[in-house]
């Protein structure tokens, strides 16, 4: 009894050593990494990290975080980022956002993110280079705003990263209940008629990377995509249905080849909110709905086009005619 005891007392003494080891090695990591950023010309501030969760889980409670990536024109402040990870494995990560405004820069503007239970899922292959196995993001209600109100909100949130082989990860992506908001509604100049939530909106896809997302996607280069195979983007809204479906490779440029596949019922109201939004520039209306209005009637509805599209040699076909630029992939 008394050899089963000190068996006991060593295990508990062993386990414990490596609790605290691994809780001081998270929180080292944690704090070199925002060394390494200030280093290479971020923002990277916080103002303390808090640990525990003994015996089991590891915790580190960062709190007032800002980070701030010059290169790309990005930036995020929150107010606290809770990391926990199981004892025995610290590259299982998930991560709790904070409830209140989450302040978002980019080239596009500032804006703030507010979510309900936002939860970030963080899954790294053992080894120094944190390979990405998968990644999820959920959420409950959640709305993005600006100076000028909200432009966007949700009733959820569900975004997913799963490594297949290799380079190659799944993609998913939801919104329940996703809406313009107020702001965006009146800029867009949206009858009543249009509902207020989308019935549908959601991505699904496979995309082969160059290289393995890991610990260098945030210390250098983001891994660029070179193949992407887009099963479903789908956006439902009252009458408004729109479905694209896409085989594509990129090159190293971020010029994609291959074919699009596109459905949209109910088109001409589509083009009124382009226009409206400036997406579409008032002097293209009229050259766009003629063509558009004579692809409807080739599949047999002037309301709903079912047109498939080629691009190649940096441009968007329709047949033999070129219509527009192809856009460039590149993840900044």
């Amino acid at each position: 009894m008394r050899k089963l005891l000190w068996i006991l007392a060593l295990c508990a003494m062993a386990w414990c050593s490596w609790w605290w080891a691994a809780s001081t090695g998270l929180r080292g990591s944690i704090e070199a990494w925002f060394a390494d950023r200030a280093e290479a010309g971020w923002q990277a501030d916080l103002s303390g990290i808090n640990g525990g969760g003994f015996p089991l889980i590891l915790v580190a409670e960062l709190r007032d975080v800002a980070l701030a990536d010059p290169d790309a024109g990005l930036a995020i402040e929150t107010d606290r980022l809770d990391i926990t990870a199981p004892a025995w494995w610290p590259g299982d990560v998930t991560v709790s956002l904070s409830d209140g405004p989450i302040l978002l820069a980019s080239p596009l503007g500032r804006s703030t993110l507010t979510m309900s239970g936002g939860v970030m899922a963080l899954n790294l292959h053992p080894g120094t280079a944190l390979e990405l196995e998968a990644l999820g993001w959920t959420s409950g209600s959640w709305q993005v705003a600006d100076p000028r109100g909200v432009q966007v909100q949700a009733d959820t949130l569900t975004l997913s990263m799963t490594q297949t082989t290799g380079a190659t990860y799944a993609l998913t992506a939801r919104a329940d209940g996703f809406a313009p908001g107020d702001t965006a509604r009146a800029a867009l100049r949206l009858p009543e008629t249009i509902p207020r939530a989308f019935d549908s909106l959601q991505l699904n896809a496979d995309v082969i990377f160059d290289r393995p997302w890991d610990r260098r996607a945030l210390e250098a280069q983001r891994p660029q995509p070179r193949q992407i195979d887009l099963h479903l983007a789908e956006a439902r809204w009252g009458d408004l249905n729109l479905n694209i479906a896409a085989s594509l490779v990129v090159d190293d440029s971020g010029t994609p080849e291959g074919s699009v596949a596109l459905q949209a019922e109910n088109w001409p109201t589509m083009l009124d909110l382009a226009e409206t939004s400036g997406l579409l520039p008032p002097q293209l209306r009229q050259q766009a709905d003629s063509i558009l209005r004579a692809l409807a009637r080739a599949s047999g509805n002037e309301a709903t086009l079912d047109v498939d599209l080629a691009l190649k040699d940096g441009a968007v076909y329709l047949g033999f005619i070129p219509i527009a630029p192809a856009p460039r992939l590149i993840i900044r």
